[in-house]
């Protein structure tokens, strides 16, 4: 079979190659699946580089999210039947045309959701939909998030609208307003434009911000504290930009701020099981009923994965990079 891996750490491009291996055998527990396709992912990117927080052993296999076929069955495997299609986003070294998984991570996928949904299903969406459960806010609330553009910021603001949850994003370029309302997400500001605070207060009518999501730190998260409302919290699950948060005491002080961090791995190992599964359908329905978007740029066949990494490092992509077994 083909199996995209790596000898060494490295530029993705340069290090990144298709070999040759045997079908594995699935052992207790796990499922073989025949991919379909598969997501890169900038984690995966890091990965190869060397310079993510899990560093395989080399030689290394690489690649975390597909979708694909239930081809073989471990012992004590329940719930699953081969033949069914499911989505993998928890077993590391899936980029091949055959990949052992932990089968009690698999998602079934249901016939009306396309393959370049589902192979994206688990890494992004569920992250934003985790972190939304994880608000615990009520309809009618305003909600304020920095890095508005990015994957996750997109997705919950999709999301939160289906759960009657206001959202004000801010990106840091003038052009990042017209890019999300191209993907009709609105109660967008810019923060390259002078006074773009009065933007916010006319876009939430002077309502007060119950909550922020910084993920870009510094001076970031000064801004969204000066604009969080009495009692508001300020949630951290990032620092794209900074290390530091520097926030006032003042603001924290004066109106009772709370500030508290989300580790989104840390959220799924604990969360219950049929919690999972609620959410999971939650975000199948709003993929299908069209709430929830997974743009793909552009597929490669598994044999030009130089190609398909270098697509997937350019800036301004219209979406998700896939990988075709």
């Amino acid at each position: 079979m083909r199996a995209i891996t790596h000898n060494t750490f490295g530029d993705p491009a340069d290090v990144l190659q298709v070999t040759e291996k045997e079908i594995p055998t699935p052992g207790p527990g796990q499922a073989r699946i025949r991919v379909t396709l598969a997501t890169i992912h900038n984690h995966d990117l890091w990965t190869v580089k060397g310079s993510y927080g899990f560093v395989p052993d080399l030689p290394a296999a690489a690649g975390t999210e597909a979708v694909g076929i239930v081809d073989a069955l471990g012992e004590g495997v329940e719930g699953l039947q081969v033949g069914q299609r499911v989505a993998s986003g928890t077993s590391f070294g899936i980029w091949a045309e055959y990949a052992l998984v932990d089968a009690s991570g698999l998602i079934p996928v249901p016939e009306q959701l396309s393959d370049e949904s589902a192979a994206q299903l688990v890494a992004m969406p569920f992250s934003a939909i985790s972190l939304l459960d994880f608000l615990d806010m009520k309809p009618g609330e305003w909600l304020i998030q920095n890095s508005a553009n990015g994957a996750v910021g997109r997705m919950l603001a999709q999301l939160a609208e289906s759960r009657g949850i206001h959202v004000v994003g801010l990106v840091r370029r003038d052009a990042g307003v017209q890019e999300l309302a191209a993907q009709n997400i609105s109660g967008v500001v810019s923060t390259e434009t002078p006074g773009w605070e009065k933007q916010v207060e006319e876009i939430t009518g002077g309502a007060s911000i119950a909550v922020a999501l910084d993920s870009v730190g510094g001076s970031s998260a000064a801004d969204l504290v000066k604009l969080l409302g009495e009692g508001g919290t300020l949630v951290s699950f990032g620092a794209m930009g900074n290390p530091i948060m520097e926030i006032p005491s003042g603001p924290v002080i004066f109106k009772h701020i709370t500030v508290k961090g989300f580790w989104g791995s840390k959220v799924s190992r604990e969360m219950p099981a049929e919690k999972k599964t609620q959410l999971f359908g939650e975000l199948i329905a709003r993929i299908l009923d069209g709430t929830l978007t997974l743009p793909v740029d552009s597929t490669f066949d598994a044999a030009n994965i130089v190609s398909a990494v270098r697509a997937s490092s350019e800036p301004g992509r219209a979406g998700k990079v896939l990988i075709r077994f």
